[in-house]
Parts: C-alpha cells; sequence; structure tokens
C-alpha cells in the first residue's frame, strides 16, 4: 500500500505564492507517475498537472500553464507543485496522486480514473 502526505497548503493572497509538497512511503516512487488534482467548493476534482516518472515529461492544465510547477525528487520520494501568481478563483483542496507500474497516455494522464493512490488533500485558501 502508497500511502501519500501533501504539505504546504495555507492561506495565501491573491498574486502570491505557495509551494506544495508530496511525500511517499514505500519504495515505488521512482516507478509512479504522480499528478496534482484540485476540487474547489461544490466542484469536481479537475487535473491541475503531471509528471512522468522521470520527471522527463509534464502536464499542465491551460488554466495553470506558465504559472504553476510540478517537478519530482526521486532520491526524497517527494513530488512538488510551484504556485504562482494565485486567484481566489481557484481556491481549492489540492490532492497528490499516484500510480505505479503505468504508462499513460495524453488523455488518461488527465483522469482521476487513471490514479490509483491518493492523498487526504491540503487546503489552498486564496484571499482577495
Amino acid at each position: 500500500q502508497v500511502q501519500l502526505v501533501e504539505s504546504g497548503g495555507g492561506l495565501v493572497q491573491a498574486g502570491g505564492s505557495l509551494r506544495l509538497s508530496c511525500t511517499t512511503s514505500g519504495r515505488t516512487f521512482s516507478r509512479s507517475h504522480m499528478a496534482w488534482f484540485r476540487q474547489g467548493p461544490g466542484k469536481d476534482r479537475d487535473i491541475v498537472a503531471a509528471i512522468s516518472r522521470s520527471g522527463v515529461y509534464t502536464y499542465y492544465d491551460d488554466s495553470v500553464k506558465g504559472r504553476f510547477t510540478i517537478s519530482r525528487e526521486n532520491a526524497k520520494n517527494t513530488v512538488y507543485l510551484q504556485m504562482n501568481s494565485l486567484n481566489p478563483a481557484v481556491t481549492s483542496v489540492y490532492y497528490c496522486a499516484a500510480v505505479v507500474n503505468a504508462i499513460l497516455s495524453s488523455a488518461a494522464r488527465a483522469r482521476d480514473s487513471a490514479y490509483d493512490y491518493w492523498g487526504h488533500g491540503t487546503q489552498v485558501p486564496v484571499s482577495s
């Protein structure tokens, strides 16, 4: 069983920045495709960004391109999400997700059903 623990959330002012971290247990991290999703109040859970096992390939939702950066450190079993220029419209709970030993298509990596393991989420309220 893989456990994911997110950290780094918290209240931030509009226009501010925040870096989220997600650390996983076990020895599967380097074989895991990782992603960040978010869910706003009354909304569906949507993809934010994804990263391949090696870290070479990344994917971003159009709404965050140029402002968010996903990265990973396999030696630390950790994936990061650097978020810049935050606005109140994206106040959400951010979730880390993982799937082990999978090669995801471009379409699949954006679907929450493609991931087997999830963290409990970390809240990111953005004040105006």
